[in-house]
This record gives C-alpha cells, sequence and structure tokens, in this order.
C-alpha cells in the first residue's frame, strides 16, 4: 500500500533522512521510534504525501507520488487515517460534526449509524454532542482516533497518540488500535514510549523500527 524507495529528505542544507526503505503492506502493524528530532514525523508525512521527498520515490497505492495532482492526492489521502500529534479540532462543532468532516469535506453526509457506532466503540456517545475544549487528553485522542477512521481507511499513521496521556489512557488507545489491526486496517504509530511497543508486542504481531544515523533500521530484540 505504502512503499518509500531509497527516500532522502532535506531541510535547507541539512539531511534529515536518507535512504530509507519501507513497505507497509495491507494489514501490517509497524511502530517507528527514534530521539526527538530522528525525522518520525517527518517520515510519516511522506507516508501520507504531505511532503514530497528531496530524493527516492514514494508509492503510495500503487501511484508514484511525483506523478499526482492535488486531486489525486485527495483521492488517495482517503484511504489513509491520520491523527496527528497536536489531535486540533474546530472548537465551534460538536465532537460528532469533527469525526464526520471526512465527510463533510468531500461533501457527503456522513452515515449517522455508523457515527454512533464509531463513539460507542471509542467510547465518546455521551460527549457527542460537546465542543473539543471540554474534553480531557484521553477523550481528544479517541476522538481523533474517530475521525480518523470514519471512513474505513485501509491505513492509520498515528504520530505520538499516547504521548500526553497516564498510562491507563495509553493502553486504553492502543487496545482500539489493536482491534482496528486486528479486523484488517495496517497500522503505523510513531513514538518515543517503549512500553507502550512492549505491550503491544504481547498482543499483535509488530514491526519495531527505528530511525538512527539518518536511515531506518529494525530495532534489536531488546525491546
Amino acid at each position: 500500500m505504502i512503499r518509500l524507495e531509497k527516500v532522502a529528505q532535506d531541510y535547507g542544507d541539512r539531511r534529515l533522512l536518507g535512504d530509507v526503505d519501507l513497505h507497509v503492506a495491507g494489514g501490517a502493524f509497524h511502530f517507528l521510534t527514534g530521539p526527538s528530532g530522528a525525522g518520525k514525523t517527518t517520515l510519516l508525512k511522506l507516508c501520507y504525501g504531505e511532503l514530497r521527498p528531496s530524493a527516492g520515490r514514494v508509492v503510495l497505492f500503487d501511484s508514484d507520488l511525483q506523478s499526482m495532482n492535488r486531486d489525486d492526492l485527495a483521492d488517495t489521502r482517503r484511504q489513509i487515517g491520520v491523527i496527528h500529534q497536536d489531535c486540533r479540532f474546530l472548537d465551534h462543532l460538536s465532537v460528532a460534526q469533527n469525526v464526520a468532516l471526512p465527510f463533510t469535506v468531500a461533501g457527503v453526509a456522513a452515515p449517522q449509524r455508523d457515527l454512533r457506532e464509531l463513539l460507542a466503540w471509542v467510547g465518546l456517545s455521551e460527549q457527542a454532542e460537546a465542543r473539543p475544549p471540554t474534553l480531557s487528553g484521553g477523550e481528544r485522542q479517541r476522538a481523533a482516533l474517530a475521525r480518523a477512521v470514519i471512513a474505513s481507511p485501509a491505513v492509520v499513521l498515528a504520530d505520538e497518540p499516547t504521548g500526553n496521556l497516564d498510562w491507563d489512557m495509553s493502553l486504553r488507545i492502543l487496545s482500539l488500535l489493536v482491534e482496528l489491526n486486528r479486523m484488517g486496517t495496517a497500522v503505523m504509530i510513531a513514538t518515543h514510549d517503549l512500553n507502550l511497543i512492549r505491550s503491544a508486542k504481547a498482543q499483535v504481531s509488530a514491526r519495531v523500527l527505528r530511525i538512527a544515523e539518518r536511515t531506518l533500521q529494525a530495532a534489536g530484540a531488546d525491546l
């Protein structure tokens, strides 16, 4: 579904990533780790076309990113759910309306039954009409997850989805992502939390990748 072939990414005269190879296949579960500033967020942005590589090739669902126009990329992104680290919402809309935004942007009405079932799945039925500023950190992350998967994407990319949460809520978010993966959705999580990775590996077959020396390496068994 997503392939990076000998990808490099520069910022000015600085090379952040170089010679990166990655294949995210259907149903896979990947963790992406590495120190702060190593390029985890940048790598995720390459995986959903927010950035175009300085060198190398990014292939999204059999289409070369470099050859995609704006409409092509928008169509492809409907197959990729993204959970951003900062969980931005439109504060004047309800939680339910924020979760349904992918449908709204596409100019179609969200299936209300599916929306209700999704909010129940993430435990936000009672908060459906609440405004985002009233939500706790854990509730915001669960709303972000719901918004990322409402259109049934083939893959979900999550950038530090538990970074500001306590351990119990981190495990709750993880359990939802594991359940999603067991239903066939590919998942890739960028995180610095090795305890979260260890907990996931006890539940699902997960590949752990580490950014080191500007490239992507398989993490050792010490995780």
